[in-house]
């Protein structure tokens, strides 16, 4: 008798969460702060030195820094800024949503140290004796031009100062030369004689002036005039600022990478929605449920870490809701393969939720690790990334092994299922007899499929293509973006088709000479210029305000120093080295040491043919690709546990230590067979999501989609084919000496609903 309340408390769960969703998450979007990809603004990291040589750069004194720069950036009404120490000696600004990048850069790099000096360059007063806050624009009574008042601590201390000026005036010599960041080897006397000399004003004195009252006259703007004032205010920083690396992106790349990437994520949401229902029906339909619920929680937890939402944040936040599909392809195809063997509905989802559990834990703790070694040597973006796939995994597994398994629990405990196996995508004719389901040999689509018969085949295979693309690396080597190598990037995003020919001779005006040019884009208006050198202040300025002038959008600009660039290959390799043994101990330690050196070969193979695809290609290797590489390998070691799971239960279920090595391949056959439905649908849904982002998506994630796609299809390749064949190998030697033995190991229980 079917029991009603049971599904009348599954629609009831659903419509509450259906509307707690629709009424929140519109709020919920709406406060996630946007990365400067998004929305535009810049990122700057700056290498921190002491004005004061005999000073320490300790913690003490970058929080001094990081103090002064927030309080600036508040004044030029920014409210979303971010500003970290890094290491010892660094500090990482990033501000978003800001239009004028080069009046915010100025005002973060400038050290703000005032001083009033007579025409030899002799410091009369300082910054320390202006009063705090008293810097205001205001309008001079005679000329009615924009000046800068503010006021003085000592009357007393201003008066011998302009009365030594005053003396001067005979020689011609009273001038108070009042400077901005002075700095060793400025004279008055050189810039004097330039058009635009560095000090701010040079008024004439002519008698001593007793007060604290100071106006600051010039050829200034309104806006000039405050922006000074402003920066007075702020007061001057206890260090030089020297700029390691920066990135800027006009609003108008920001906006369109937005609308195009939310535009390929909810396609791709949907497309995901739809292969669930139709291939595993009732079930594919609670887990489309439970991914709603699934990316409402990630939002939602984003939004209450105050997180910052990036291009890579928005990939990470797809990638995993492939991975949570692909918890629930796991226990779905463990459900079907126990109620072909003739198990009951209720037996059925028992044994499947149970014996998929143990796997889709090993999976994602393996994953995670990759997540974090990326955070700990990422940058801030690539940090935003981890951060996000974290957050995915954690809450993935909530939803998919728990969320999933009570909503379809309610279904399978009110008894309407028990005679309705088509609901779960099963023919009657699939359905064996329990008694001799043991003997079945697993099938693929009705055939049976040998692939240990073919070990040595696949093995020399794979050698062989590995030598081929090893001489293809060496011929056409790597394209590394201004990531690794140092210089410059700038994308110019004109307002029509563009031409290789016309960005040359745009350049040529400019004075630079381009060491490639790319032209990209859906109309072929995106053009990608690269320069070996570091572009300076000056000419980024120049460069702005000429496409601006141009095209009505500002480019993109991207320069690193050589000493970044050094360290972002350190990191990467760093990554890769620690994320690899921090796999192989985990493997080993769940498994085998075998299992985990063959995991370990299998995922740089994966990663190999992602540089080579690279190498072909000739596509600009940066550091988001270093993302894809590390994704890739924890999402290859998915696969690749999954395979080692089937393969190590199929042996605990023998009951008996594994001797012969026609038993353990066998074994190894029979696993890689049972995997199969599992391992494609499962890339099947992540190919899905990333073939999105690469033909729908923004154009600066594009080679990290390329990345992924090449990584998957390896990956499926190494963890279906490869890694068995290869563990098989090995460790089918002297099985009488070392017999494979996996009875003693404990299996990990499931939830009980």
């Amino acid at each position: 008798m079917v029991k009603r309340g049971k599904l009348v408390a599954f629609f009831l769960i659903v419509l509450i969460f259906a509307g707690t969703i629709g009424t929140t998450v519109t709020d919920i979007g709406k406060k996630i702060n946007l990365g400067l990809d998004l929305q535009g603004g810049f990122e700057i990291l700056y290498e921190v030195e002491p004005v004061d040589e005999s000073q320490e750069t300790d913690r003490k004194l970058l929080e001094a820094t990081v103090q002064t720069l927030n309080d600036r950036v508040n004044r030029l009404g920014i409210s979303e800024a971010v500003i970290d120490i890094e290491g010892e000696d660094r500090v990482r600004v990033q501000l978003a949503g800001v239009e004028d990048h080069e009046q915010a850069r100025d005002m973060l790099a400038t050290s703000a140290r005032l001083s009033f000096r007579d025409v030899n360059d002799r410091e009369l007063l300082d910054g320390n004796d202006v009063r705090e806050g008293s810097a205001s624009q205001d309008f001079h009574p005679d000329t009615n031009a924009p000046i800068v008042t503010l006021k003085l601590k000592d009357a007393n201390k201003f008066g011998e100062a302009t009365e030594e000026i005053a003396a001067m005036q005979a020689q011609g010599e009273n001038l108070l030369v009042i400077w901005m960041d002075f700095q060793e080897g400025d004279s008055f006397e050189a810039e004097a004689a330039k058009e635009d000399p560095k000090f701010i004003s040079s008024p004439a004195v002519s008698e001593k002036l007793q007060t604290t009252d100071v106006m600051i006259t010039g050829s200034f703007t309104v806006e000039e005039a405050k922006y000074l004032a402003d920066i007075i205010n702020a007061g001057s920083l206890p260090v030089h600022m020297n700029e390691l690396f920066s990135t800027s992106v006009g609003a108008q790349f920001g906006e369109q990478a937005l609308n195009k990437t939310m535009y390929a994520g909810y396609l791709a949401v949907g497309l995901i929605f739809l292969f669930m229902i139709i291939v595993y029906r009732l079930p594919g339909f609670v887990a489309s449920v439970n991914l709603g619920i699934y990316i409402f929680l990630i939002l939602l937890v984003f939004q209450l870490m105050n997180g910052v939402l990036t291009l890579p944040g928005i990939a990470a936040l797809i990638l995993g809701i492939a991975m949570a599909v692909d918890a629930n392809i796991i226990t779905f195809e463990r459900i079907k393969e126990e109620l072909r063997i003739g198990k009951s509905v209720k037996a059925a989802f028992k044994a499947g939720s149970k014996n998929s559990l143990r796997t889709i834990i090993d999976a994602n703790i393996t994953t995670i690790l990759a997540a974090v070694v990326l955070f700990i040597f990422g940058t801030s973006s690539i940090k935003g990334f981890a951060t996000m796939l974290i957050i995915s995994i954690l809450v993935s597994f909530l939803t998919a092994v728990y969320g999933t398994r009570i909503l379809l629990g309610l279904w399978i405990n009110s008894k309407f299922l028990n005679k309705r196996l088509g609901w779960f995508g099963i023919k009657k004719d699939q359905i064996q007899d329990i008694e001799e389901a043991h003997e079945l040999v697993p099938t693929f689509f009705n055939k049976n499929i040998d692939v240990v018969t073919h070990r040595k085949k696949i093995i020399f295979a794979t050698l062989i293509v590995t030598i081929a693309g090893a001489i293809i690396l060496g011929i056409f080597k790597i394209n590394p973006g201004v990531d690794f190598t140092s210089g410059s990037r700038i994308e110019i995003l004109a307002d029509g088709p563009i031409t290789t020919e016309e960005v040359e001779q745009d350049l040529e005006e400019l004075g630079l000479t381009a060491k490639s040019i790319v032209i990209s884009g859906d109309n072929s208006d995106l053009a990608v210029t690269r320069y070996d050198t570091v572009l300076d202040n000056d000419k980024i300025t120049e460069v702005n305000q000429y496409y601006i002038e141009k095209y009505g959008s500002e480019p993109g600009v991207s320069v690193v120093s050589p000493i970044v660039g050094e360290e972002l290959v350190k990191n990467a390799i760093y990554a890769l080295a620690i994320a690899g043994i921090g796999m192989i101990i985990y493997v080993s330690f769940r498994f085998e040491f075998f299992f985990g050196l063959t995991a370990i070969l299998t995922l740089f193979h994966d990663v190999f043919f992602m540089l080579v695809a690279f190498s072909i290609l000739q596509l600009e290797f940066d550091v988001t690709i270093i993302a894809a590489i590390l994704t890739i390998v924890g999402y290859a070691i998915n696969n690749t546990i999954v395979v080692f799971d089937r393969i190590r239960e199929n042996i605990t279920k023998e009951g008996k230590r594994i001797t012969s090595f026609e038993k353990l391949s066998n074994i190894v056959n029979k696993s890689v067979v049972q995997s199969l439905t599992r391992s494609i649908n499962t890339t099947f849904t992540t190919l899905v999501a990333v073939l999105c982002f690469l033909f729908l998506g923004a154009e600066s994630i594009s080679g990290f989609a390329i990345a992924l796609v090449v990584g998957l299809i390896a990956g499926i390749y190494s963890s279906l084919f490869l890694a068995p064949q290869l563990w098989l190998s090995w460790r089918g030697r002297n099985l009488k000496d070392n017999p494979v033995d996996f009875t003693k190991k404990k299996r990990v229980e499931g939830p009980q609903v």
